[in-house]
C-alpha cells in the first residue's frame, strides 16, 4: 500500500510541476508578444528619430 501511495504522489508532484511549466511558458509567450508590440509600435521622438520604449 506505501508504495502505491507514493507512486500517486510522485505522479500529482510531476504533474502539478508540469502545469506549473505549461503555465509558465505560456506566460513568457504572452510576455515577448507584448515586448515585440511595444518595440514595433514605438512612437518617433521630436527629433524625427525613435524614442526609447522602455520608460528607464
Amino acid at each position: 500500500m506505501a508504495p502505491l501511495l507514493l507512486v500517486l504522489l510522485l505522479a500529482l508532484l510531476l504533474f502539478g510541476a508540469g502545469f506549473a511549466l505549461k503555465a509558465l511558458w505560456i506566460a513568457a509567450v504572452v510576455v515577448l508578444a507584448f515586448w515585440l508590440l511595444g518595440f514595433l509600435m514605438r512612437s518617433t521622438g521630436a527629433g524625427g528619430g525613435r524614442a526609447r520604449w522602455y520608460r528607464w
